[in-house]
C-alpha cells in the first residue's frame, strides 16, 4: 500500500509523515506510543515476546486498537528498528577515515547492545527510517575524503554494519546459551574436542587443539567478546587501508 505522496504506508509512518485516518475523539494512542510499548516488551522479554496482542496489554489497550496505526508485526518491527537508535556520533571536522568509522563502530556496538534483540530483527530492505539513514550518512560521512568512489563507500558501509550486527547477534546468542548451559563452555568442550577431531582427517583444526586453543575453563567470557570484536574490526579497517594504499599506487 502506499499514501497519496506515492510512499510504501510503512515509510510513510517511520518518518511520520501518515496516521490512519480516524473519525470522532483524538485517540489515546499514536504510532510513538506504540513502537515504545513494543521497545520494553522486547528490552525486558526478548524479541520472541513482541506481538500485537502482547503490546497491546502493555499499553493497556485491545490488539484492534493498535491495527488502527500500525498495520502488521513487520510493519511494527520496522518501526522498532528505527526508534532503538540513538543519533549517531558527531564526527570531528578533522577526523581521519579510520579513527571515524572506529568511532562509528564502537557507538553503533554500545546503541545496540542496549537493545541485544536488534540484531534478530531480520532484514528484508535497505536502511530507510529517519534514524537509520541518520547513521548511514555518518558513516559515509567518515569516508568523504578519501579516493572511494561513492559506490564503494556503501560497500564498506554496508560491510562493516553487517560485522558489528553479526556480533552483536552472535555475542547475545552465546550470552543466552551460557546462561542456559554453563557447562557447555567450559573444559568439557575442549576435552570432548581432543576425543572426536582427528588430525589426519582435520589437520587445521587438529593444530588448533594441540595448541590448547579451546582449553579454558570457560569458552564465554564478556573480556574476550570485547578483545574479538577489537581484532575483527581491526582487519577490516586493515583492509579498507590496504585496498586504498592499492589504488594510490596505481595512481
Amino acid at each position: 500500500m502506499t499514501d497519496e505522496n506515492g510512499l510504501p504506508t510503512e515509510i510513510a509512518l517511520l518518518w511520520g509523515l501518515r496516521e490512519p485516518a480516524r473519525r470522532g475523539r483524538k485517540p489515546a494512542l499514536s504510532v510513538p506510543d506504540i513502537t515504545r510499548a513494543a521497545i520494553e516488551v522486547a528490552d525486558t522479554e526478548g524479541l520472541g515476546a513482541v506481538s500485537m496482542a502482547r503490546v497491546a496489554k502493555q499499553l493497556g489497550n485491545s490488539t484492534m486498537a493498535l491495527y488502527r496505526h500500525v498495520n502488521s508485526k513487520d510493519e511494527l518491527l520496522k518501526l522498532m528498528s528505527d526508534a532503538a537508535l540513538n543519533d549517531p556520533p558527531e564526527m570531528p571536522a578533522d577526523i581521519e577515515w579510520r579513527d571515524g568509522l572506529t568511532l562509528w563502530a564502537n557507538s553503533v556496538l554500545a546503541t545496540l547492545r542496549e537493545h541485544p534483540w536488534y540484531a534478530s530483527i531480520p532484514l528484508d530492505g535497505p536502511p530507510i527510517g529517519p534514524r537509520n539513514l541518520a547513521w548511514f550518512d555518518s558513516a559515509l560521512g567518515a569516508l568523504a575524503d578519501t579516493s572511494l568512489e561513492e559506490a564503494e563507500k556503501v560497500g564498506v558501509v554496508m560491510g562493516l554494519l553487517t560485522f558489528v550486527h553479526g556480533e552483536i547477534r552472535l555475542t547475545a546468542e552465546l550470552a543466552e546459551s551460557f546462561r542456559d548451559n554453563p557447562e557447555a563452555f567450559g573444559r568439557a568442550y575442549s576435552q570432548a574436542l581432543r576425543l572426536v577431531v582427528d588430525p589426519r582427517k582435520l589437520p587445521a583444526l587438529g593444530r588448533v587443539v594441540a595448541a590448547g586453543v579451546f582449553d579454558f575453563d570457560t569458552l564465554y567470557d564478556e573480556v574476550e567478546v570485547e578483545a574479538d570484536f577489537r581484532f575483527g574490526l581491526n582487519l577490516y579497517l586493515d583492509g579498507i587501508a590496504a585496498y586504498l594504499a592499492r589504488r594510490a599506487d596505481v595512481t
